[in-house]
């Protein structure tokens, strides 16, 4: 549940915790629901509560901080590829843990990318006793993220990630499943992809160049992650951009 990472976008993922729910048309072929289902926690796609992951696995991020810091080369960290760090279901006692170990890790920047941005602001660590350090105006080693599908969800989304208090933020258009006009005040990185999977939804090519134009226009960095099942990625989307990375290091 935490290694090196197949995303295209990081090094490594890390579960804080396993499960969720779907809130939105995204959420229909969930990846992460298909692996819940051939490990045997289907369970944890339904109503059962999240399930705490292992103190080995809750180890890892820290190797992972003491490698980069020898090295002198940050790394990023997906956070919760099996779960959403805002779902109002997870125990607080769970978050306080992940924002401490988030605080002791500033050689990792953590990609926290969710779908109840609503649960954003009162779950950050601000103002809290229990945390090492408040939130303020955004730790520096976290991006904040939200889902962007179809016009819904950048009509609701983005405008809650926007007034958020973070130090970055980005979008991640996957599976992007319509055209979508994007307001792109205060977003660092987006990240489009097509839906994979056996039951994989098509997206149109021209949606993620509508997605790259504006990217453009607003010189906002674009990552074409992938078009979806086993298609090509025509030559002029090939772009993998990323703050601070050249395009042959992302």
């Amino acid at each position: 549940m935490a290694e090196n990472s197949k995303i295209e976008w990081c090094e490594h993922t890390f579960n804080p915790w396993v499960g969720c729910r779907k809130v939105s048309p995204a959420c229909d072929n969930c990846y992460a629901e298909v692996w819940a289902k051939r490990t045997g926690e289907s369970r944890l796609w339904i109503d059962e509560l999240p399930r705490l992951t292992s103190k080995i696995n809750w180890s890892k991020p820290y190797k992972w901080n003491r490698q980069a810091q020898e090295c002198g080369q940050r790394q990023r960290i997906f956070c919760a590829s099996l779960a959403d760090v805002f779902d109002d279901r997870v125990p607080t006692g769970w978050r306080i843990d992940l924002w401490n170990m988030i605080n002791d890790t500033p050689w990792l920047d953590w990609m926290i990318l969710t779908k109840r941005p609503e649960n954003m602001e009162r779950m950050l660590p601000i103002n809290r006793a229990d945390h090492l350090e408040v939130w303020g105006d955004g730790y520096p080693n976290v991006w904040l993220g939200v889902t962007v599908e179809n016009k819904n969800a950048a009509k609701t989304r983005i405008p809650i990630l926007q007034k958020t208090s973070a130090a970055h933020r980005f979008l991640s258009c996957e599976p992007l499943l319509s055209p979508v006009l994007i307001n792109l005040r205060g977003i660092d990185l987006v990240i489009v992809g097509g839906e994979t999977g056996p039951k994989a939804r098509p997206m149109n090519v021209d949606w993620a160049r509508v997605v790259l134009l504006q990217c453009r226009q607003r010189e906002v960095p674009f990552f074409m992650k992938q078009m979806g099942k086993k298609g090509e990625i025509p030559q002029d989307l090939m772009i993998r951009e990323f703050p601070g990375y050249t395009n042959e290091s992302a």
